[in-house]
This record gives C-alpha cells, structure tokens and sequence, in this order.
C-alpha cells in the first residue's frame, strides 16, 4: 500500500492516527494556512490541464517552492515525480496526487528510521540543551515541553544558560513560575558553564530526571558562540555521562528559507540532534519540514501549532501530512 491510501484511510477514519478529536483538529488548524494554499492551487492546476505535461510539472514545480520545500528539494523530487509518471503511464492530472503525496513522503522517511522520540538518560537527568537565535520562541519552547515531561509524572528543572540576553533570565523565570517547575539562574553576564554546573549538581543530588537548558543564540559570532557551546558541552559531559541527550535547534517556521541556513550554520558549530519548528500555524509555507530534512538530514522531532502551552507536539510524519493534504482526497 502507499502511503497516499494510508492517507485516505486516515481520512475516512479507518485507521486513527490521532489521539483524540482535540489533537486533529489542532493539525487542521495548525496547517489550514499551507494546505489551503497547496490545495487551492493544486486543485486549479488540475483543473488547468486536462493531461500532464512539461507545462504542467514547471507550474507544480513553482507551486512546491513557494510552499518553502526548497529549490534542491523540489528539484529532485521533480525529477523523481516525471519518472516515475512515465514509468507508470500516468497522464491525468488527478491520478498524479497519489504521486505527488507519495513522492513527498519518501522525501522525509528516504528508507531510514528516524527518531522524532527524546532520548532518555537510564542513568541520571536527561539534559536537554536548546539552541538558536533570539526571537525563534526558544524559551516558550522550552516551557512547553517542561510542562509536556511534567505532564508524564517527571521532576522538570529549568536553566537560564542565556546570561547575557537582556530579559532572558527573568523570562525563563516567569514561564518556570506558571508551569511550576524549578528554574536555576546566575547573575546577567556571568558565565554561562558555571550556572549549569550548578544547576546539574543540584540535579544529581535532587533526582531531578529531565533539565531543560537555555543557551544564547548570537549566531552573527559564530566562533563565539562555537567556543561557548564546547565549553558548556564539556562541563555537562563531565558532570552527566552521556549529556547532553539531545541538543534541540529551535526555529521560527515563518523566517523560511532563512529557519535552513540557521539550521546549516548551527550544525556545523555543534552537534544538533534535532529540530523544533515554532509557528507552523503562522505560516503557509509548511513545506519547510521537507526542506530541512532533505537539506540538513536532521530529524524534526517537535511543531509548534499554537501559543498554548499544549500546543507543542511531536512530529509526527503521517500526522503532517495529513494536515498538509487531507482537502486533496
């Protein structure tokens, strides 16, 4: 079976993808900005020709770009798209959206497992460390997914590594305060390293099992900021085997193209383990989860779908395309 009649079963509700009624409707509305855009213009380029040509796939082809899939990306799946229509004699534009789906599919899964789950420490606090430039949401991020592990029974602290940020300490404060966990912070301007070696001490002693840590995102120093996230990768190696389990690089889905070359920069100056996309509901152009993996082979492990503090959910490859092309079928 495809994936684009797993999709349909999904659709029609033979087969339940979601945890509740509450969660697909927040896909549907988290997505409606990107999927009425495809849908509109996919339906009407369907409705254009009556059989597929190279006329048809350039306009599909600026269709996927403008859904910020990516210039490469969409190159290669278009290639892989006019291929494949050939080898399977297809020629009416309809028929072409099980392709179309499926070939979108491939993109992200490529015959790989991939992990959207945290990795958990069996031995001691599992540490998180965050990662990214200012403005992309990484300290409400951080507040939801403290409220998700204490949610699920866990003993959550939070630290304020982001000592230089003006605000930043108080506002990690404020969102520890309504989630109701611990936050650990220093002076403005101390160092950094020494505020996690506390903060990580007292973890161990405490039996904390997850610490969720900020860090500055002054991207325009890269060798800067490089030299900081070394230093701070060494004090927590030492202090916790194994830490950090996940280094987790926070972006704003509505920058774009731009949330890639973040994406580029930052890993080649530390090692990201996965991707947090924030404010998939604000954009139309979605498609960036494609991008990103195809470009920078980094799993997308949460999405941001809303302001709430539930709003923050694993990605879920099904559950996202789901949302992206559901209006198709």
């Amino acid at each position: 079976m495809g994936f684009f009649d797993k999709l349909k079963k999904i659709v029609n509700r033979d087969k339940e993808v979601f945890n509740d009624n509450k969660e697909k409707e927040l896909y549907d509305k988290g997505f409606e900005k990107t999927r009425k855009e495809l849908s509109d213009k996919l339906n009407n380029l369907n409705r254009k020709y009556s059989k597929i040509n190279s006329e048809y796939f350039e306009e599909l082809e600026e269709i996927l770009i403008m859904a910020d899939i990516g210039v490469s990306t969409v190159m290669n799946f278009m290639e892989r798209l006019v291929d494949r229509a050939k080898k399977e004699k297809i020629s009416n534009p309809s028929d072409l959206n099980e392709l179309i789906v499926d070939e979108l599919f491939i993109i992200y899964v490529n015959e790989e497992v991939l992990s959207d789950k945290i990795k958990y420490n069996d031995n001691g606090p599992t540490v998180l460390l965050f990662v990214g430039v200012n403005g992309v949401g990484k300290t409400t991020t951080i507040a939801k997914l403290a409220k998700r592990e204490k949610d699920l029974g866990k003993k959550v602290m939070l630290v304020a590594g982001d000592t230089f940020r003006a605000g930043a300490i108080e506002q990690l404060s404020i969102w520890a305060d309504k989630v109701g966990v611990k936050v650990v912070t220093g002076a403005e301007g101390s160092d950094p390293s020494s505020v996690m070696y506390t903060a990580l001490e007292e973890a161990k002693k405490d039996n904390y099992d997850v610490v969720l840590i900020d860090t500055a995102g002054r991207l325009q120093n890269k060798v800067n900021l490089m030299n900081e996230l070394d230093k701070v990768n060494r004090v927590i190696g030492k202090l916790i085997d194994g830490a950090p389990q996940e280094t987790l690089l926070v972006i704003d889905a509505t920058t774009g193209q731009n949330g890639i070359s973040q994406a580029k920069q930052f890993k080649e100056i530390t090692n990201i383990t996965g991707i947090v996309l924030t404010k998939l509901d604000g954009t139309a152009k979605g498609g960036i989860v494609l991008a990103i993996k195809d470009e920078v082979n980094i799993p997308v492990k949460y999405i941001g779908l809303g302001e709430g503090l539930d709003d923050l959910k694993s990605f879920d490859i099904e559950k996202y395309i789901y949302g992206l092309f559901s209006e198709m079928l």
